[in-house]
């Protein structure tokens, strides 16, 4: 049974520009890697404002967030990773 509402979660930005869907989650909805979701960052501390784009969860739940998303998400920051972020996964 693959994603079927809009959830919303907090998480840090990992090490290869990657966010971690956390297993509660995961074993609620039954998500399923090959499943596309519509996936939606915002960086806390960052004055920039959501970024939304379409991406798979991989088989170790983690997110892959694109370069130009990062980019935008930045700012004047030099990188994100550490910053907490708040992301909302739907399914597209």
């Amino acid at each position: 049974m693959p994603l079927t509402q809009k959830v919303t979660f907090k998480t840090m930005l990992q090490r290869g520009n990657r966010v971690q869907v956390p297993k509660l989650v995961r074993w609620q909805f039954k998500m399923e890697p090959d499943q596309v979701l519509k996936v939606g960052v915002l960086a806390h501390n960052v004055w920039t404002g959501w970024q939304h784009f379409y991406g798979k969860m991989g088989k170790d739940g983690r997110i892959t967030v694109p370069k130009l998303q990062r980019e935008l998400l930045k700012g004047r920051e030099q990188s994100l990773v550490g910053y907490v972020m708040e992301v909302t996964l739907e399914p597209a």
